[in-house]
């Protein structure tokens, strides 16, 4: 396979292979400006930008990295199975890495020309490491300041959660959230109407250039809301008509730049078209969420009161809380259809799940119980219950490498030790309301179902979360049955025990979920919490204990199958 040739953009992969955009990292990126601005590392830019941001750190010395990079890495290399570097730094830059860290001696006494000649060819920053410098020393350094980041952003969230609950308790409550959410962010925030006036304001004054656009990026954002019910008055019908018109569809927030500012507008939860526009001079991390939080309190102070439609609504859930049919809860809920949703990520804050239930525009949503983390199950527990083998250090390990060093980057090959995963967040949507990807969460979405059908649909929900977070995409559907839908599921189940006895049930969910991952052995590790090296073995006793060939594309097919209808 020859390298590609580069795009005429200075930090861009090949045009043919775009790079893929970096998984959400746990912990706020490291500006490659930051870790150069470390004299203890002593490392040197050689070639490429250094306005980069770096998500991870990773060391392999494999002749082609990029079946183990997520994207935005920091690749630390000695350059032990160097043979090519411009397909090795083109196969980088597909991948979507951050930079290159190379390693002078034991190898190579200076970093090659030609290392240099490529990153500088693709655009790939390319730093020097002297000798004395280990490589766990630049991944422990890049773990601090993430550490650092990230304490510095959730203690800014939290302060401005404080100061934004205390001004919803003041005696005008919006203008007091408006102000401390100006103040917060630096900025002007601005409730806007459905007609689009400032109904309030708040904040630095703005460029009448900015405030146009903020005014028009308001416009734009909003799902779709439901027709106000039998008690809601005309007038908020009225008022709100030609918006839910407008934005039936649109997206719950949306960005922009205008005059040198940063413009960022929230749709509100309610019926009457209410949305905040916010304008700052720059974007820090935690922004996003100390937004998110100021427009769950302004939906709430906002909202209309209550009508007996929402009392019917909440009386109908107590109902299905204390074990009534749900087909009689049916006529106050509405007939549907309804969309579940299970969401898993959000940034560890309270408000992190009411926010995307805002963003979302449903109020039915169940957050978990955060305080227990077994309820998803331990990552190492269940690998231990599945009969998974400890990961292992591969053969291509760096020789630089410093065993049992803090903040060591895991070898090629191997995967990390899963933290504990809290339950999914799960939502509610009513008919006509569009799921779109949200930042910072992976979200699973069921097929719209009637309220008869809402158990079936959060199975759905679930199993489209569990696929989305294994093909790491922000959004996963469910997906309806196709020609397996004709086949008599009796029948269909009979012969599948009969075809699958041999297997025990680690084994048979391997399979199934290697199988539904394309046969890809990275991804399925990541979707099971095991080792690769754990899901090789297991498929090739799949393999033998059955006798078949897997490579055979009719006998995958066939196992499909006869796993799905087991």
């Amino acid at each position: 396979m020859s390298a590609p040739e580069p795009t005429s953009a200075p930090r861009a992969a090949p045009s043919a292979l775009p790079a893929p955009p970096p998984p959400v990292s746990p912990a706020p990126p490291v500006a490659l400006t930051a870790l150069l601005g470390r004299r203890d590392l002593g490392l040197r830019l050689l070639a490429g930008p250094e306005d980069v941001s770096i998500h991870w750190v990773h060391t392999s010395e494999m002749s082609d990295p990029y079946p183990y990079l997520l994207g935005g890495e920091l690749l630390m290399t000695a350059g032990v199975q160097l043979t090519d570097p411009v397909r090795y730094v083109a196969r980088m830059v597909e991948a979507g890495a951050a930079a290159l860290g190379f390693g002078v001696a034991p190898v190579y006494d200076t970093v090659p020309a030609e290392v240099v000649a490529a990153c500088e060819r693709y655009g790939l920053p390319l730093l020097e490491v002297p000798p004395e410098t280990p490589f766990t020393a630049v991944a422990r350094a890049v773990w601090r300041l993430m550490a650092e980041a990230r304490h510095r952003e959730l203690r800014r969230v939290t302060e401005a959660q404080q100061s934004l609950a205390t001004a919803a308790a003041r005696p005008a409550p919006v203008p007091a959230v408006l102000a401390a959410l100006a103040s917060r962010l630096g900025g002007r925030a601005v409730l806007f109407t459905a007609e689009g006036a400032a109904d309030a304001a708040a904040g630095r004054p703005i460029p009448a250039g900015a405030t146009r656009a903020l005014r028009e990026l308001a416009r734009v954002v909003g799902p779709p809301r439901p027709d106000p019910g039998k008690g809601a008055g005309r007038a908020v019908a009225r008022a709100g008509a030609e918006r839910r018109a407008a934005t039936a569809g649109a997206p719950a927030s949306a960005g922009g730049d205008a005059e040198g500012w940063r413009l960022a507008a929230y749709a509100l939860g309610g019926a009457d078209g209410l949305t905040l526009g916010v304008a700052t001079e720059g974007r820090e991390p935690g922004d996003h969420t100390i937004a998110g939080v100021a427009v769950v309190l302004l939906s709430l102070l906002t909202a209309p009161h209550r009508g007996a439609g929402v009392a019917a609504r909440d009386a109908a859930l107590v109902r299905l809380l204390l074990g009534a049919d749900p087909a009689e809860a049916t006529a106050a809920l509405g007939a549907g259809p309804w969309t579940v949703v299970h969401a898993r990520g959000g940034d560890g804050t309270p408000f992190a799940a009411a926010s995307l239930a805002a963003a979302l525009g449903t109020p039915l949503m169940d957050a978990g119980d955060a305080g227990d983390t077994t309820a998803a199950g331990d990552g190492a527990a269940s690998r231990r219950r599945a009969g998974g083998d400890p990961a292992t250090d591969s053969p291509g390990a760096s020789p630089r490498r410093e065993a049992g060093g803090a903040g060591a980057p895991a070898p090629s090959g191997t995967s990390p030790a899963p933290a504990a995963r809290h339950p999914d967040v799960r939502l509610l949507l009513p008919a006509g309301q569009e799921v779109e990807p949200q930042p910072g969460w992976v979200l699973g979405a069921s097929a719209p179902v009637g309220a008869a059908e809402l158990a079936v649909a959060d199975a759905q929900a679930a199993r489209a979360v569990r696929r989305a977070e294994a093909a790491r995409v922000p959004l996963a559907r469910h997906r309806p049955a196709g020609l397996g839908a004709l086949v008599d599921r009796a029948e269909a189940a009979s012969y599948a025990r009969a075809l699958l006895a041999p297997l025990s049930d680690p084994l048979a969910e391997t399979l199934r979920t290697w199988l539904s991952l394309h046969g890809s052995w990275d991804r399925t590790a990541v979707a099971m919490e095991i080792h690769r090296n754990t899901v090789r073995q297991r498929v090739a006793r799949c393999a033998a204990l059955l006798e078949l060939d897997l490579d055979d594309a009719d006998v995958r097919m066939e196992l499909w199958f006869a796993l799905r209808s087991r």
